[in-house]
């Protein structure tokens, strides 16, 4: 007798990988991308309080990605509102095990009184500092080192040098088997000069940090499952599984 748990997710499976093939879905994927980034779409969203500014689609990934790990520790580099760190705390908290070291080289008060009063911020350790302090660097690595499975998460300073040093600097405490996401390479597929008042553009971008880390390391591959999965994303080729 079929297993449908089985048959389902086999089905599943077929779903996303023919999404990879889709031209047409792909090129309506990246014409809301665009459109939706002009109209600040993904400052719409919050998680049991807290502004993500992400995109839901990656909120759901991420959801996915962490409960099938099931991390000790989440390394997250980028506070802001503190709606990520929120949310990844209260997948945690129905794992029942884990923190998240967030860092940020501001908090800005309000955002932090909202953080430390809210109940998730039992999962949440809150460094304010670069994320390439050589002291936060060798901190966290500590607390890596006792964890045994660890997630990495990047989504602070969007610069080519800025995300290739915290690539260089965080990338490896990722577990065998586990991720590292760099979310916002979708600049890199946005018009030159989109970001008139940022210091990152078409060609200083996480994506172009995250090919010059892969260049010269083998230890990760793009995992191109959530590119097929998503479509629409902030993250484009940026969830990279370590394999070995």
């Amino acid at each position: 007798m079929t297993d449908p748990i089985k048959a389902f997710q086999e089905e599943v499976t077929g779903i996303i990988q023919a999404q990879g093939k889709n031209k047409e879905l792909q090129k309506a994927a990246d014409e809301f991308m665009h459109r939706s980034i002009e109209s600040k779409y993904s400052y719409n969203f919050s998680w049991m309080g807290r502004p993500c500014i992400q995109y839901p689609q990656d909120m759901v990934a991420m959801q996915q990605l962490i409960w099938e790990l099931k991390p000790d520790l989440i390394i997250e580099t980028g506070v802001a509102h503190g709606g990520s760190s929120v949310m990844y705390a209260s997948f945690l908290e129905l794992i029942g095990k884990g923190k998240i070291i967030s860092i940020d080289i501001e908090i800005r008060p309000h955002n932090r009184k909202a953080l430390e009063e809210h109940p998730m911020i039992k999962h949440i350790e809150l460094i304010e500092a670069s994320s390439t302090d050589e002291k936060v660097v060798e901190y966290v690595k500590s607390e890596a080192a006792k964890a045994e499975t660890v997630l990495v998460v990047l989504d602070s300073n969007h610069t080519h040098e800025h995300v290739l040093g915290e690539l260089q600097a965080y990338a490896e405490l990722a577990t065998v088997g586990s991720h590292v996401v760099v979310f916002d390479t979708i600049i890199e597929n946005l018009p030159k000069g989109y970001f008139d008042n940022r210091p990152w553009d078409v060609g200083n971008s996480p994506m172009t940090a995250l090919d010059e880390f892969l260049a010269s390391n083998s230890n990760f591959v793009i995992d191109e499952h959530y590119d097929n999965l998503l479509q629409i994303s902030a993250a484009p080729r940026g969830y990279l599984k370590r394999i070995k």
